[in-house]
């Protein structure tokens, strides 16, 4: 068995320092780090908490189901560009513009959906539910901060970038 010593530690530590460098948003901070890794956690627990139960019978968490899946596929997919340097091999792709419209959107939708989340949840027999609709709702308004922290920061990096 292989116990992890400090020489391992600091190794994941540069990792994450690399993977929080994207391309996509530009900037090396720990709150800038933590702005694009979380979305990929919370969002798949928003989805998750909605899928174990039985979403169908109310018909907004539809929408909210689309929007945190689809956002999170996309997410995943940036993530995979950003590890294999795909970015790289594209340099006509402007991904400072790509990254802007990216999290702008993803706030704006994911708040319309965590808006919906948490009207849509209402208590009922079925306490199941009630606690996975009710803390669905919760981590979306996390998902949707961590968004519009992406969005903060992609802007900042579009925006010197144009300047340049």
């Amino acid at each position: 068995m292989h116990f992890p010593n400090h020489s391992d530690c600091e190794k994941y530590q540069q990792f994450l320092s690399t993977v929080q460098a994207s391309p996509v948003g530009g900037r090396r901070s720990v709150v800038g780090g933590l702005m694009k890794t979380k979305p990929k956690v919370l969002g798949l627990l928003v989805w998750t908490l909605i899928a174990g139960t039985e979403y169908f019978r109310v018909p907004a968490f539809g929408w909210v189901m689309f929007v945190a899946v689809f956002y999170w596929v996309l997410t995943v997919f940036f993530l995979i560009i950003y590890l294999t340097m795909t970015y790289t091999r594209i340099p006509q792709v402007p991904w400072t513009t790509v990254g802007l419209w990216f999290n702008g959107s993803a706030f704006a939708l994911y708040l319309s959906a965590a808006i919906v989340d948490a009207s849509s949840v209402s208590p009922e027999r079925d306490s199941h539910n009630f606690n996975s609709w009710a803390a669905s709702s919760f981590f979306a308004f996390l998902v949707t901060i961590c968004y519009a922290g992406n969005t903060y920061f992609s802007f900042i990096a579009w925006r010197s970038r144009t300047i340049q």
